[in-house]
């Protein structure tokens, strides 16, 4: 008997046993299906999966890095444990990074305040009851100087997450770097630099899309000839999933802002090869734990098909999709909190399993305020356990053959090209964003998800189901009233103490290279190097650019 011929009689076989279990024990669901409504088969097998393996799976470090994009990944060195960090002032902050440090964290990563975000002074009217709340606030090189103090910045890469202002912060690094006396070359890291999924779903936008996209690329070629070893641009998915998108669309609104970016740079007069192995993508990790490795791997292989065969990237690396991994915020319940460590645990997991570059790991406490010390220790350790004691970083992509794992990453890739077309249709991402299609397609998202949450279709443990009946929320972390007040003190003493001709020049300077296509980049550093602060360059380029207000 063939071998067709025994599957065919034993799938026969199978599924008369499924129709015998199934009238005495009914399946929970009528359908199955993912978070990105992919239906789920009952059973997954060979007959699923029929791709060429050289072609669409292949060998890790090789084209289409389906598999990972280095080719031993994890044997050689374990990803980067980048957990993101800062509230209050400079000072605080800077205590919370060496304390990280020193409990083995590998890699920094800031957050802004809420002010520093948007290009507002700490005392702007704009910023009053913001400052220092959901991040560090940064008026001037005294914070950001502050901000690193004793941290060698040619021994550890840092990852900003900026993007309006994203220029004025990569110039203040660069200055921090210079009085350590570290060379600008020598400097490593990623600032976020992603201004798109900020029109589609964050809102810490500030000039309007075009001149947005200049500053993008002015970066480019600024970093291109004095930062060779900075990540300009993180394209970011994770807040198109916060937002409420679904897998697939996060890889797929990802991927099309990707591909703005680079038909930005390209009109910009950039070659290809010279800025795109520097591109970097930052995406988010959710419950479902094989949706999520699946869309990682999926990723990979269509960015890298997309640089190969689309804009005929020569250079292997710019092939290549490095992406930074969070975990899922909008999972977080304010129900349970420690019910929040097992979700980031799955979500970690996946992430690695799914070939991450670096991870961070939420706190359990996030639902309810910035992580405590002790519970952002908790979150770390849940990446060094996995990376030491679970056994999962020793082969290289062990979900792949998985005939489940192998037929999501090609439904993933599927259900996202669709979506990638449809963009391009409508002129490119800059242009669905503008018309409101991406937002539009996400509200739709979260709504289906919400109501699938009220109706109890989806369980979430401790807020729609397994609930406590009284919650008892203890050693929450409070960010000083005061914070404001001293933080305002001290931009003003720098006001009073820097060489205010100095300061006025160079901002005149910046005026007029914003004024025509000069690069302003130089200009943004010589300005942050004499103490001009975020709010003053920024409202230099608002007075030129305008302010975007939305649709």
């Amino acid at each position: 008997m063939s071998h067709s011929s025994n599957y065919d009689e034993s799938r026969i076989n199978w599924e008369k046993d499924v129709e015998k279990a199934t009238r005495r024990f009914p399946e929970r669901k009528e359908a199955f299906t993912t978070s990105s409504d992919l239906f789920i088969e009952r059973l997954y097998t060979p007959n699923q999966t029929n791709e060429s393996y050289i072609e669409e799976i292949g060998f890790p470090g090789q084209y289409p890095y389906t598999r990972g994009i280095q080719p031993t990944m994890y044997r050689s060195r374990y990803w980067t444990m980048r957990q993101y960090a800062g509230f209050g002032s400079a000072e605080e902050t800077n205590k919370r990074f060496r304390y990280l440090l020193k409990q083995g964290q590998t890699g920094l990563s800031v957050a802004f305040d809420l002010p520093t975000q948007i290009g507002y002074d700490s005392d702007d009217p704009m910023a009053e009851g913001e400052v220092g709340k959901v991040g560090v606030a940064i008026d001037s090189l005294k914070d950001m100087e502050q901000l690193f103090d004793q941290i060698p910045l040619d021994q550890v890469s840092t990852s900003m997450t900026i993007n309006a202002p994203a220029s004025i912060l990569l110039a203040m690094y660069i200055a921090v770097g210079e009085k350590q006396g570290v060379a600008p070359e020598k400097l490593t890291g990623t600032i976020q630099n992603d201004i798109l999924k900020e029109y589609i779903a964050r809102g810490t936008y500030i000039y309007p899309p075009k001149p947005s996209m200049r500053l993008i690329t002015d970066i480019f070629a600024y970093c291109q000839e004095n930062l060779p070893k900075f990540n300009t641009i993180s394209i970011s998915g994770y807040h198109i999933r916060e937002a409420g998108s679904t897998a697939v669309q996060e890889v797929a609104f990802t991927i099309a802002n990707g591909m703005a970016y680079v038909d930005a740079a390209l009109e910009a007069g950039l070659e290809v090869d010279q800025f795109a192995p520097r591109l970097a993508f930052f995406f988010n990790a959710h419950n479902q734990f094989f949706e999520e490795a699946a869309k990682f791997r999926a990723a990979r292989r269509m960015w890298a098909k997309i640089m190969k065969e689309h804009y005929q990237a020569e250079n292997p690396k710019s092939w290549k999709l490095r992406f930074h991994t969070q975990t899922g915020g909008s999972t977080l319940t304010a129900q349970q909190p420690d019910n929040n460590i097992v979700r980031v645990t799955l979500q970690a997991l996946a992430a690695v399993m799914g070939g991450t570059q670096s991870l961070h790991t939420n706190s359990r406490d996030e639902a309810l305020a910035l992580p405590t010390e002790d519970s952002a220790r908790i979150a770390l350790r849940t990446q060094q356990i996995i990376a030491n004691e679970s056994g999962v970083a020793d082969t290289i992509d062990p979900l792949a053959g998985s005939y489940y794992v192998e037929s999501l990453t090609d439904q993933i890739e599927k259900e996202a090209n669709q979506y990638i077309e449809r963009i391009k249709e409508l002129g490119g991402a800059v242009q669905a964003v503008e018309d409101g299609y991406m937002q539009r397609e996400i509200h739709k998202a979260a709504y289906d998800a919400q109501k699938r949450i009220e109706s109890q279709e989806d369980i979430i443990v401790g807020l729609n189901e397994y609930q406590l009946e009284e919650e008892i929320n203890e050693d929450l972390l409070r960010v000083d009233e005061e914070l404001e007040k001293s933080q305002i003190e001290q931009t003003n003493n720098v006001r009073a103490a820097r060489d205010q001709d100095r300061v006025n020049q160079s901002l005149q300077r910046l005026k007029q290279a914003a004024s025509v296509s000069e690069n302003v980049m130089p200009y943004i550093v010589d300005a942050v190097k004499v103490y001009a602060t975020v709010g003053e360059i920024a409202n230099v380029l608002r007075d030129e650019f305008g302010e975007y207000t939305g649709m």
